[in-house]
């Protein structure tokens, strides 16, 4: 979340930001301002009534040893009514900072300075491409012809098992995804210095409130109930991207400096209860409830968290070109950009068969705002606790790799052509048409 102290100091500077992003978050400063201002004003009637009690505790010592019974009964009096009405204060700061936090929550992070301005996606600048999109001198397929002729994926029975919007890997379509999955995670764990770690794929509600998740996206979210206790629904939930827990992993701790940077790279599914109604009626892989990801967390200094950005979209780069991909690289527009980042970049892939790019990754600086959240600090070495910047980055994701990599890679023949990055791991040159 925000810095409360950025939005007393610098409230005007704290709007303009938050308008940048069109969404009329602005609005809510004042609001967050104001129960602040109870809060501190509670806090500072509280410590003026608990000097008068203790002050009024010594004078009844004092007219108890002089045997003015009396005026100590009074001053007791009083004392029990300075009492009442310090729990009253008491009462009135909790809800007040309950109410000002929860308000914060749904507060997005403020962009970077460096970010564009802008409403939409078709206002993000494009930094550079790679590569150029491939040409064919035969009739090309798309990405469901080809899974269809080559049985890849059993889109209808994928339907069949668990509703529109879910994937049944066959063949040399099942073993193609996992070969991608371990080449990204032996790239950017060899190669890019990440450690790899396996988390959990259900995760507790607090991390999904740690990474922004929650309160903005919980309507896209798949909840779990253990069993037959509903009393347990909304505890736990499936993780919507590996980032949920892995950037949780050091939550609630204090990092000596000298463990910074921390680098961590991990692959899981991704489930997502509204991936977008366009598209789930139809077959196809661009748009599914469950897709593999390998993501990419960054714990920084801030003194380095934009050359770590820089670092984190040349690794997810590094994907495609070794795969021979066309991509573009774009910057996220003020009005564009994700929840809880600062500055975003993402990669799009070049898809032959939709005529198209494609999303395949998106890294972003999260500056402090998860940190803040996660109360996740690191010491210094002069000895103060401060929050680092957090990275997130797809590096990348899957289904929409495998799309691009098919559609681009297919052969006249109907066979796909497996880059030279990839046959170790699928032990082929190319997936053949079967007989």
């Amino acid at each position: 979340m925000l810095d409360i102290k950025l939005l007393r100091d610098k409230p005007d500077h704290v709007r303009e930001r938050l308008a940048s992003r069109h969404g009329g978050d602005e609005g809510k400063v004042s609001e967050i301002l104001e129960l602040d201002d109870q809060r501190r004003a509670a806090l500072s009637e509280v410590e003026q009534l608990k000097a008068r009690r203790n002050s009024a505790s010594k004078e009844i010592g004092a007219l108890m040893g002089q045997k003015k019974l009396a005026e100590a009964e009074a001053r007791k009096a009083e004392v029990r009514t300075i009492g009442d009405r310090i729990s009253e204060l008491d009462q009135l700061v909790a809800a007040a900072e309950v109410k000002r936090d929860q308000i914060l929550l749904t507060v997005p992070n403020l962009p970077h300075a460096s970010v564009a301005l802008g409403h939409t996606a078709e206002e993000n600048p494009e930094i550079r491409r790679w590569g150029a999109p491939a040409e064919f001198g035969f009739k090309a397929l798309n990405h469901v012809e080809l899974c269809d002729k080559l049985k890849l994926v059993d889109f209808a029975r994928g339907a069949k098992l668990s509703g529109s919007g879910f994937l049944l890997y066959t063949g040399w379509g099942a073993r193609l995804e996992r070969a991608l999955i371990n080449f990204l995670l032996d790239l950017h764990q060899r190669e890019h210095g990440y450690r790899e770690v396996a988390p959990p794929y259900i995760i507790g509600e607090h991390c999904m409130v740690g990474v922004g998740q929650f309160p903005k996206f919980r309507d896209q979210a798949y909840a779990v109930q253990e069993g037959l206790d509903s009393s347990t629904m909304g505890k736990l939930y499936l993780l919507p991207t590996a980032e949920a827990p892995v950037a949780n992993i050091h939550r609630e701790e204090i990092l000596a400096e000298k463990q910074l940077p921390i680098r961590y790279v991990a692959y899981s599914p991704c489930f997502r209860a509204e991936a977008g109604a366009a598209g789930l009626g139809t077959r196809g892989m661009i748009r599914v409830h469950q897709f593999d990801k390998v993501e990419l967390i960054k714990i920084v200094p801030p003194e380095i968290g934009y050359e770590e950005l820089e670092a984190m979209v040349r690794n997810a780069e590094t994907v495609l070109q070794r795969l021979g991909l066309h991509y573009r690289v774009i910057n996220l527009c003020t009005g564009d950009m994700g929840f809880a980042s600062a500055k975003t970049y993402d990669i799009e892939v070049w898809a032959p068969g939709q005529n198209q790019f494609l999303e395949v990754s998106s890294c972003s600086n999260c500056e402090d705002y998860q940190a803040r959240r996660m109360n996740m600090r690191y010491k210094t070495e002069a000895g103060d606790n401060r929050f680092p910047h957090i990275l997130n980055g797809s590096g990348t994701a899957l289904a929409r790799l495998f799309v691009a990599l098919v559609e681009t890679h297919q052969q006249a023949d109907g066979s796909v052509l497996v880059p030279e990055a990839l046959r170790p791991y699928l032990g082929t040159d190319r997936i053949p048409v079967e007989a």
